[in-house]
């Protein structure tokens, strides 16, 4: 009996692992697959409106991005006098942009000094005195003389536009001329004043220029010189043929020039607050940020091919290009900063996140820190206070890194680099510092 009891007592041991288990393990699999199977049909059934609705917030705030910059440069740049002579200082600085000065000055006193004309009527008055081989020679040779007086201005006006005098006129004309580009592109005036608008350009008086040059030359002994009257000769700056829609377009921009950059943090903040993935949609926003940036820059090339079009025949070509290039640097220093930032929140919220490369990279940095910290010393209560504290001090660090780049007067593209490895370095010490406190031992 006691074996038969046994053996009863040991079939149900022995099914257990065989057949005992596997109805249980089979139920359990059905269990869990009904259930799993029900809310999968349900997610595809039912639309979620978060998806769209932050894709078009973050596509919203990525197109008006571009604006903000240019809305941010015209009040910088163009409304402000100390940073538009900032802006504008360099032209006289520039070989091509001399060059053309240059010209435009010589031209305008030469013609008012007519050195053939004066000669001309210097020999005829001689022949009428009777020194007529005197006159018929000074007639002869007052092509010549007139060539050599031209070459002796434009050299002169070449090293007056080339020395520091100039660079201080150029400076204090700008200076004056910024409340009247304001004027004009505002459309209050420009008719007076040292810009103006005339013969489909923006132009600028060249007069404060041409009195330089005056002093100069009677100095270096071309008396004559002191006799020219004031000259309002003036230097294009660039075609007013689009003018009416670029003073509209200036009074917009103007007027949402602080409404534009905030308008495009919201949209790019609700965006990701919408979005059912958070760190996906700020992936996203830092990418589209970025790529807003590089249609930015792709539209000023296209603009400067425009522009480069537009010049008359009779101006500089390579003038314009210089003229161009200097304005727009302050814009190109701003996109290639906004890129930046972008790649850098986009680069930051994938390395956070759950993909395979992120967790490997984050594994190999937590790896690298157990070795540094298995190697040094114990940092005592200080790697306990910074490892119970850990999560407040990323934020600060973040916060901290953030504020510097808004506050700073000017970031680069360099100075944004620099900021987001300083931050990877105050991130990786708060992880090799902070350290658990030690367990107790289990009492034995």
């Amino acid at each position: 009996m006691s074996g038969t009891h046994g053996g009863e007592g040991q079939a149900p041991a022995s099914e257990g692992p065989g057949s005992g288990e596997r109805p249980g393990r089979e139920a359990l699999s059905a269990e869990s697959a009904e259930p799993r199977g029900r809310p999968r049909r349900a997610r595809r059934r039912r639309f979620s409106w978060r998806t769209p609705a932050a894709s078009l917030l973050i596509i919203l705030g990525c197109i008006l991005a571009p604006l903000s910059v240019l809305g941010v440069w015209t009040a910088n740049q163009v409304s402000d006098t100390s940073r538009y002579v900032a802006n504008v200082a360099p032209l006289i600085h520039d070989p091509a942009i001399q060059n053309a000065l240059t010209a435009k000055l010589t031209s305008e006193i030469v013609t008012r000094i007519d050195v053939k004309g004066l000669t001309d009527q210097a020999a005829a008055e001689l022949s009428q005195k009777g020194f007529t081989r005197i006159g018929s020679l000074l007639q002869g040779v007052s092509g010549s003389l007139a060539s050599g007086v031209q070459g002796f201005v434009h050299s002169r006006i070449h090293k007056i536009i080339t020395g520091p005098r100039m660079a201080n006129a150029w400076t204090q004309v700008n200076r004056v001329a910024s409340q009247q580009l304001i004027a004009v592109l505002s459309g209050r005036g420009g008719k007076n004043g040292a810009l103006g608008v005339s013969n489909g350009q923006v132009t600028l008086d060249l007069a404060p220029l041409i009195a330089v040059a005056k002093q100069d030359l009677v100095a270096h002994g071309l008396t004559i010189a002191g006799k020219i009257p004031i000259v309002h000769a003036t230097f294009a700056l660039f075609p007013s043929k689009n003018l009416a829609k670029a003073q509209k377009a200036y009074r917009l921009i103007n007027d949402l020039k602080i409404v534009l950059p905030i308008l495009t943090l919201l949209l790019l903040g609700l965006g990701v607050l919408t979005a059912r993935g958070h760190r996906r949609a700020l992936i996203g926003a830092g990418l589209g940020f970025a790529a807003s940036m590089l249609v930015l820059g792709a539209g000023l090339a296209i603009a400067r091919a425009f522009y480069l079009n537009s010049v008359p025949a009779s101006a500089s070509a390579d003038a314009a290009a210089a003229a161009f290039d200097i304005l727009v640097r302050f814009i190109k220093t701003a996109l290639r900063t906004l890129l930046m930032a972008g790649l850098i929140v986009a680069a930051g919220a994938f390395f956070t996140g759950p993909s395979a490369a992120a967790v490997g990279t984050r594994s190999a940095f937590s790896s690298g820190l157990g070795r540094l910290r298995r190697g040094g010393e114990s940092a005592g209560p200080a790697g306990a206070w910074t490892y119970a504290h850990r999560h407040g001090l990323r934020i600060g660090a973040v916060a901290l890194a953030a504020l510097i780049f808004v506050f700073w007067g000017r970031p680069t593209a360099a100075v944004t680099i620099v900021i987001a490895v300083l931050l990877l370095v105050a991130l990786g010490l708060i992880e090799l510092i902070g350290r658990p406190p030690p367990h107790p031992a289990p009492g034995g």
